[in-house]
């Protein structure tokens, strides 16, 4: 009977499996200064009922322009997804900060500075598991960085945070329909280490192919 009942729950997986085509890798890629032109692009494309999610308010263009001008790529880490035709989708922040600057962080970390993490992305590459694959891809970059505290500061309302926050564990806290969520990182290991190395380099050949191939594309263009 149990082994009856094991054929038949195989088998209704494996028939919702048929017809659906696996879900391809998403490759994040640390960001630096030749791609702010690009996150620009990305970020106009939002609407506002987007930049109100990203930002917590809704930014005019200037302002927009301005914050994407004043990132310091090289206090703090920056990434992003690109789609097979080289265009920036996602994008996620990660910025570092001295815990007196969160007086509620100061309270749940030992180490000297903490990390603020943010995301946006493209709505037609929503759905695809990217905002996660970014908020761990922080993660792991805080644990090897001596950061225990990841801190999310959002809307309430931003469902897509509160579930990748809800998902990773985070602590939440929310007041007058803002939300503040915490997750405490455990140190870094070795395995840290290689998996962070991995997947940048990986994301690295994949960055370079879809410029590549783009670049071949508007110079037979012209």
């Amino acid at each position: 009977m149990v082994t009856t009942l094991f054929t038949n729950r195989l088998g209704k997986w494996l028939r919702g499996r048929v017809g659906k085509p696996p879900r391809p890798p998403v490759l994040v890629k640390q960001l630096a200064e030749r791609d702010r032109r690009r996150m620009l692009k990305h970020f106009m494309t939002l609407d506002n009922s987007d930049r109100l999610l990203r930002f917590g308010t809704v930014l005019p263009d200037e302002q927009v322009g301005a914050y994407v001008g004043k990132i310091n790529f090289g206090r703090d880490t920056v990434y992003g997804v690109y789609n097979k035709v080289f265009k920036l989708v996602a994008v996620g922040h990660l910025a570092f900060a001295p815990k007196e600057q969160l007086t509620a962080a100061s309270a749940v970390t030992t180490k000297d500075k903490v990390a603020e993490f943010g995301v946006s992305v493209s709505k037609p590459a929503r759905g695809l598991g990217i905002g996660t694959k970014l908020f761990e891809r922080a993660a792991i970059h805080c644990r090897n960085s001596d950061v225990d505290t990841l801190y999310m500061h959002c809307l309430s309302s931003n469902q897509t945070m509160m579930h990748i926050a809800k998902k990773a564990g985070m602590e939440i806290q929310r007041e007058y329909g803002e939300a503040d969520a915490y997750l405490r990182l455990l140190p870094p290991s070795p395995g840290t280490v290689m998996q962070e190395a991995l997947e940048e380099q990986f994301a690295t050949i994949d960055y370079t192919f879809k410029a590549n191939a783009r670049a071949a594309v508007k110079w037979f263009g012209r």
